[in-house]
């Protein structure tokens, strides 16, 4: 009980940071259970990518299984989701709530962004990569059982379908963003099918984009590599289980999980959340949680709704706090609480839209 108070405190924090920044940046108003006129119309433009404020839609209170299933229903409508990470029991239980929600909407891929910001202090600079993942299969395929006791069996599953579209959406991605080259990450030098097939499916999409560089790199090189010259990497695809490796490796470099967004897409839904996937149940209800993480991924979310202009406002103020003042969070070695960080940003964005 104490665990899921922390948890949903900290949850909260971030939902009210997030929601309040996008309503300063205009680009809608949600009043009484209604949109404004302008949104509503680029909704049905889209085929009703709507998106809630509410508990079905921002998973702070997702404690029992008719919130999974109202969740369920209204992403499964409006085809957008924005969440925070939801805490899962290391015993023996039910299966992940972040495990469920992606097998329900097909949730193939994750991109997380990892990107410096000047002004944080950390040992390089300039970092710049995307870390493409895919994750439904690997090692979180869910497969255990005890084959006689004190014998535990978990089944590692890779397809050839699943590795060729996330290592199709890598280079599309590479290529659509201007990116260079694409590194393969495995260890098919010891599990030589599960891995050999991902990094041959790799092999031969790569064959397909003459322009875009590849690489492949086994995993324990690559955390190695990652901490002693970032600055080689450009867009990293991965296997389920590396691609939580290499995040969280690659987050630790530019200031932690509290300052890296992430996005998830499937055939008809995209989920947005921190890119680490963080739950902070250490900090639940202190008010001292990072919710820059939280705000650029609902920044993600906007451009991919085609609220490009209103994304970059956002952007630009989270750049201008980080950038010219010295509102710091705990986790950046500051004293700031997550209300007053956030209250900085809108304040930015308010004196930006006057």
């Amino acid at each position: 009980m104490e665990r899921g108070r922390r948890e949903n405190g900290c949850k909260r924090r971030a939902e009210n940071a997030v929601g309040g920044v996008v309503r300063a940046s205009e680009v809608f108003v949600w009043r009484r259970g209604r949109l404004s006129s302008r949104l509503a119309c680029v909704c049905r433009a889209r085929n009703s990518l709507l998106v809630r404020f509410s508990s079905c839609v921002l998973l702070s209170v997702l404690t029992v299984p008719l919130s999974l299933v109202l969740c369920y229903c209204s992403v499964s409508r409006n085809g957008i989701l924005l969440k925070g990470p939801l805490h899962t029991q290391h015993t023996l239980g039910p299966m992940s709530r972040n495990l469920l929600i992606r097998r329900a909407f097909e949730q193939t891929v994750e991109v997380v962004p990892i990107r410096s910001f000047p002004s944080v202090q950390t040992r390089h600079k300039g970092i710049d990569m995307v870390v493409i993942r895919e994750q439904v299969e690997g090692e979180y395929s869910g497969l255990e059982h005890e084959t006689v006791p004190g014998v535990v069996q978990s089944l590692k599953v890779t397809t050839a379908e699943q590795s060729e579209k996330v290592a199709r959406f890598a280079f599309e991605y590479a290529k659509t963003n201007g990116r260079k080259k694409v590194h393969a990450i495995h260890k098919a030098n010891i599990m030589k099918m599960t891995d050999g097939l991902f990094l041959d499916i790799a092999r031969s999409v790569a064959k397909e984009y003459p322009d875009i560089q590849f690489g492949e790199m086994i995993i324990d090189n690559t955390c190695m590599q990652l901490v002693s010259n970032p600055g080689q990497f450009d867009v990293l695809v991965t296997p389920n289980l590396y691609g939580n490796i290499v995040t969280n490796v690659a987050c630790g470099l530019v200031g932690g999980p509290g300052v890296i967004p992430g996005a998830n897409f499937g055939k008809h839904v995209a989920i947005f959340e921190p890119g680490a996937r963080h739950v902070g149940l250490d900090i639940g209800g202190k008010n001292v949680a990072n919710p820059t993480a939280s705000i650029l991924s609902a920044s993600m979310m906007l451009r991919y709704m085609g609220f490009t202009e209103h994304a970059q406002n956002i952007e630009e103020a989270v750049r201008y706090v980080y950038e010219q003042t010295l509102l710091r969070t705990p986790d950046l070695g500051g004293n700031a609480t997550t209300t007053a960080f956030t209250y900085e940003i809108i304040k930015r964005l308010r004196l930006n839209a006057n």
